[in-house]
Order: structure tokens, then C-alpha cells, then sequence
């Protein structure tokens, strides 16, 4: 594969020298200069009249072997890893420039240039603008954009991105339901075109290329039926909306409806996809669907956004849901906490019900009528036992299991049972809830909880 060379200046001549060179100069003077009182003498007579000298040398030597073939082996292994040699040398070369200007010597304008430059050789050679390979480089750019915080050019990038996938998968299924898939207007066929090119222009893209890479490529774009092509784009394009949701909701931008109809769309269309491979079975080459890792995460953020819309009542069921699929102990001890602050702020009004069941027992016939301030309390109670659950799957986790989730759920955890004690009376249990809270999250450098719990304190002391 053709590599980039970087060249520097030499002030003394009129052309560029490597700057491979000029480093192997500087190391090479360096030794030289450190070897030249050694000369003409041979290691036995320089060790008996100079052992400190002689070690001291040899070790600066070895070091300095180690270190050359170590950054050597590093620059080949990351030039000439898959996620270069997946593209043609002419693509894989503004995207190793684009990298490293964009983590190695941060420069904004000639890392955007060099993306720029990435994609627009895509285009030139043919290549499938919704293989995951191109469809990476613009994800690559927004994540890149979010990074350096210029959110706006993140979202529209993302927004383009979601509306070309969806765009295709409109498409596809138009025809599918017209019955013209093998070809037709908008140009779908019942096999995914190869990303790569083929015959003779794909021979010229890849030149210089990896022949093992290339031919991986061409076997799998060969095995994706239009169906498993849909399923792909589709999971990109909900994926993408997740994202999205996110952005909006940062508090960099702060535009809490469209976040929220991003949200709400990536879980209609998961939920839509999951109902019509139950009903009407998995099509050629169809393939798996969503992870419930994937669905789980889907679920819980547009949980989190009814949340923010003070919807306590429709976040329920949407967490319990991510709950039941989720398969990390520490991060179903976070969830547990968003179920206890929902049930503690869900709406109260007859028949006292959320849309996941009732948390109060219906009265025996001819017992008097639940009031407003009983069902409260069994909301608060319930709240309790979630915030409980939580602190206990927290504290319980062990080993390669429990991370950092574990410990900050375990403080959130304590703050919630001290707002749900206040509620419920208990002032003293709230105090102390609070207390144990401040000193764990001390303990573990979590600066968000302190402030929880030092504010819960506050609101217990008198005005």
C-alpha cells in the first residue's frame, strides 16, 4: 500500500528531506558523540577504565533500540491496520491525514479538508455511498465534530446521514410493494451492488492495496441480499436517530423537542421492525435485528426524555422495559434508580394506575374509597423499594463485574432513599441517607453526587 511520506525542510539545501532522515541524523549524532571517547579501544580495556561510562552507554544504546523498533512497529501496525486497508490507497491516504489531524497535531481546517477529500474520492471511484465503510467516514466526521464541540455541524451531518438512510429504505420497500425489486426506476436490485467497483476499475482503485482485504470486502457485499441490505441501513438510520436525540438534548444545544422526536422515531421503528419479523417472518438473507444491548439503549433514552418532560407516567414503562433486557449488573442498578424517581414523581390521580400496573391494592367491597394522600404514599413506598433494589444489586456486585457504574449507582441510590424518606416523614433517616451519600461520593472523587446529597441536607435544614 502507498504510504505518506512527511517531509520537513532543510535549511542548508534548496529540495525537502524526510523527516526520517533528519531523525535517524539526530539520534545517529547523538550516539556518535556519546561513543567518540570510546574509540579504538576494545570493551575489555573500556571496562576496566571506564565501567560506569561503558554500562551507562550500552544501556542508552538498548534503550534507544527498543524505542526506534517500538515506534516503528506502532507507525506500520497503525498505517496498515483494516480500518485503512479496508479502502483504496487513494482514499486510505486523506483518512490517515484526517486522523492525524485530528488526534495526533490537532488542526481543524486541514483535518476537514482531508475528510472532505476522503469522501469525494469515494464518490470519484464508485464506491456504495451506503456500505458501512463510506457511511463510517461521515460518522467519523460528525463524532470528530461533536469532539471539538462544534455541535451544529455534528447534528446536520447526522441529519443528512438519517435522511439518506431513510431515504433508501423508502425506496426499497416502494418497490418491494410494487413488486419491481429485480430493477426499475429507482435503480434496486435484488442484489447489494459491491461497494468496491468490479472488473478493471476496481483492479486500478486497489492498486497498491491489500489483495486479502479486498477480496473479504467483494465476498461480503456479494452474500448481502436487498433484504439484509435494508436490515443494515435501517439499524444505521435508528442508531444514527439515538444519537441525534442525544446532541439535541446536550446541554450545548438544548432543543428538547426535536431530541424527543428522534427518540420517539428510532423506538417506533425498532418496535415497528421487531413486530413485523414476529408476524411475517425473517426474508432472504434478512439476518438478526437489533441487540438487546442496542434496543435497550434505544429504550432507556427515550425514557430519559420523558423524563425531562416531567412525563414520569410514559418513562415507566419504557424503563422497565430496558430493565428486562439489560444484562449488566451495574447498569440495571442505574436503571432501577430512573424507575424509583418515577414512580416518586408519576402523576397522582384515580384509578391510581401507571401503564405498567397498579402499585395500590384495590379496597374490599364496602371499604371506604383510597384517598389522594394514601395513594401518594404507596407511590413514595414503591419509589423506596426501587431505590432499595438498587443500592442492593449496587453493593452486591463483585468482580470483574462491578465497575464505576456500580459505585456512582450506589451513591445516587442513597440520595433517592433520602428524597424519598423526606417525602415519606422520615427526616432523620433522610439526613442520614444524605450523609452516608456525601461520604461515599467523596470517597470515589464522584463530584455529582456530593452536590446531590449536600443539596438534599440543605433542604432539610430550617429556613
Amino acid at each position: 500500500m502507498a504510504t505518506a511520506i512527511i517531509f520537513a525542510f532543510d535549511p542548508g539545501r534548496t529540495g525537502r528531506v524526510p523527516i526520517f532522515r533528519l531523525l535517524f541524523r539526530a539520534i545517529g549524532g547523538s550516539l556518535r558523540s556519546l561513543f567518540t571517547p570510546f574509540r579504538g579501544q576494545t570493551l575489555r580495556t573500556l571496562f576496566r577504565s571506564n565501567p560506569e561510562e561503558l554500562v551507562l552507554a550500552l544501556a542508552v544504546l538498548v534503550a534507544s533500540v527498543f524505542v526506534i523498533a517500538y515506534v516503528a512497529r506502532i507507525y506500520f501496525t497503525y498505517f496498515n491496520s483494516r480500518q485503512f486497508t479496508r479502502y483504496p490507497p487513494s482514499v486510505a491516504k486523506y483518512l490517515r491525514r484526517a486522523l492525524y489531524f485530528s488526534n495526533y497535531s490537532p488542526d481543524p481546517k486541514r483535518a476537514l479538508k482531508n475528510y472532505k477529500l476522503a469522501l469525494e474520492q469515494c464518490g470519484a471511484l464508485g464506491l456504495d455511498p451506503f456500505s458501512d465503510d463510506v457511511l463510517g467516514i461521515r460518522i467519523q466526521l460528525a463524532s470528530w465534530m461533536e469532539q471539538i464541540r462544534n455541535y451544529d455541524a455534528a447534528i446536520k451531518i447526522l441529519e443528512l446521514l438519517l435522511a439518506d438512510c431513510k431515504r433508501w429504505v423508502d425506496l426499497m420497500e416502494k418497490d418491494a410493494k410494487d413488486g419491481v425489486l429485480n430493477g426499475g426506476a429507482n435503480g434496486l436490485s435484488p442484489r447489494l451492488p459491491l461497494p468496491l467497483l468490479t472488473g478493471k476499475a476496481k483492479k486500478q482503485a486497489f492498486l497498491g492495496g491489500d489483495e486479502k482485504e479486498e477480496g473479504e470486502t467483494q465476498q461480503a457485499a456479494e452474500s448481502e441480499t436487498i433484504w439484509g441490505r435494508r436490515s443494515r441501513i435501517l439499524r444505521k438510520a435508528i442508531a444514527i436517530s439515538v444519537k441525534l436525540g442525544e446532541l439535541y438534548a446536550d446541554e450545548h444545544v438544548l432543543n428538547a423537542d426535536l431530541a424527543h422526536e428522534r427518540l420517539v422515531w428510532s423506538v417506533d421503528a425498532a418496535l415497528k421492525e421487531f413486530q413485523q419479523r414476529t408476524v411475517d417472518g425473517l426474508k432472504d438473507g434478512e439476518g438478526a435485528w437489533m441487540s438487546p444491548v442496542e434496543m435497550g439503549a434505544a429504550l432507556e433514552s427515550l425514557g430519559h426524555s420523558y423524563e425531562s418532560r416531567s412525563q414520569f407516567h410514559l418513562a415507566l414503562p419504557l424503563f422497565f422495559q430496558a430493565l428486562r433486557v439489560c444484562s449488566d449488573p451495574c447498569h440495571s442498578a442505574v436503571i432501577m434508580n430512573n424507575l424509583a424517581i418515577s414512580f416518586a414523581q408519576h402523576p397522582v390521580q384515580p384509578p391510581y394506575e401507571t401503564l405498567v400496573g397498579s402499585v395500590i391494592d384495590k379496597p374490599a367491597p364496602g371499604a371506604p374509597p383510597i384517598t389522594k394522600n394514601e395513594a401518594q404514599r404507596a407511590y413514595y413506598e414503591t419509589a423506596q423499594r426501587w431505590a432499595q433494589n438498587a443500592h442492593q444489586h449496587a453493593t452486591e456486585t463483585t468482580g470483574d463485574a462491578r465497575t464505576a457504574e456500580c459505585d456512582q449507582a450506589c451513591a445516587v441510590a442513597l440520595c433517592n432513599l433520602g428524597d424519598i424518606s423526606a417525602l415519606l416523614g422520615n427526616m432523620r433517616e433522610a439526613s442520614q441517607r444524605f450523609q452516608e451519600a456525601r461520604a461515599m461520593s467523596r470517597a470515589m472523587g464522584f463530584d455529582a453526587g456530593v452536590q446531590q446529597a449536600e443539596a438534599g441536607l440543605a433542604r432539610l435544614s430550617p429556613q
